[in-house]
């Protein structure tokens, strides 16, 4: 189930007869969750993932409409679709559940599988290639921006020096060469971030977020709310400066008269976060902020 789900659904205050877009399908939770509300109403779900697309050949209805694509490319697969404004965007950032449990996507610390952790598999960079491949530089960077770690440095020298004797291969070749470095007690913790910080990177996370705010601004209609589900503060705090200034980097644009021009303006001033009740069924929801704007 996903994380928070009623408060996504309440979020985006359905109309029956509006055009909404999951942005992010994963195991389609939320879609059949939005198509229960539906009546002539359209739903457009994305995922760039294979086996997103196989679940979504489940789903029947006349209403849902699945493109096999990231969501950077949201605003290009609607006019296809002959649409040019809608009611309502969810994104949930997370690693849907399906990923995660599966050994051979490499996205877990508590299987080994292979080092690939790429959602799109028909692209040619995998944590393997990041691992062998990248100067200590840019792993120091990529841990250090992406994973938060305090450590970064020693960590990106750390798997430099392995690789010499040995290429990485495995998820448990990455674990056993920062077991040294990793905090007692918090292993799992900070192989998390590890991991984390590696997804990101390998699938350019950050700029198809950018990419995707921006064009949400541009076709959700009057009144239509964007509602944005982010796990990590770099996310986090992209999706909540987009909504405060009409950018996800830098300061808000002005008009002549000192008026900021921004699209969207906050619908809660703090995010939504999940119960205690939640967080104790499922440990994933722990970081996970929930945004909400509307169009002006």
């Amino acid at each position: 189930m996903p994380v928070m789900l009623e408060e996504c659904i309440d979020a985006l205050a359905i109309d029956p007869n509006g055009i909404y877009v999951d942005a992010t399908f994963g195991g389609g939770g939320h879609s059949l969750k939005i198509l229960e509300k539906l009546t002539t109403g359209r739903l457009i779900a994305f995922d760039q993932d294979d086996d997103a697309s196989w679940e979504a050949e489940k789903i029947k209805s006349r209403s849902f409409t699945f493109c096999h694509a990231n969501f950077m490319h949201m605003k290009r697969y609607l006019r296809l679709n002959s649409i040019t404004k809608v009611n309502g965007i969810l994104a949930d950032l997370g690693v849907s559940s399906h990923q995660i449990d599966a050994p051979e996507r490499g996205f877990s610390t508590r299987f080994d599988g292979p080092l690939d952790m790429r959602m799109d598999r028909a692209t040619a960079v995998t944590a393997a290639t990041l691992l062998n491949k990248s100067s200590e530089e840019e792993l120091h960077k990529i841990l250090g921006m992406y994973g938060e770690l305090r450590n970064a440095r020693t960590a990106a020298r750390l798997i430099v020096q392995q690789r010499v004797t040995k290429n990485f291969e495995r998820t448990g070749d990455l674990k056993d060469a920062l077991r040294e470095v990793a905090p007692r007690g918090k292993e799992n913790k900070y192989f998390a971030q590890v991991f984390q910080a590696l997804r990101i990177a390998v699938n350019e996370e950050l700029k198809a977020l950018e990419e995707f705010l921006y064009q949400s601004s541009e076709v959700l209609a009057q009144g239509g709310r964007l509602v944005v589900m982010s796990y990590h503060s770099l996310e986090d705090r992209m999706v909540k400066n987009y909504i405060n200034k009409g950018k996800v980097f830098g300061e808000a644009e002005k008009d002549f008269y000192g008026n900021e021009l921004k699209p969207l303006k906050a619908v809660n001033r703090k995010p939504i976060e999940p119960s205690i009740e939640e967080i104790e069924r499922n440990s994933r929801a722990r970081s996970a902020k929930l945004r909400v704007a509307e169009k002006l």
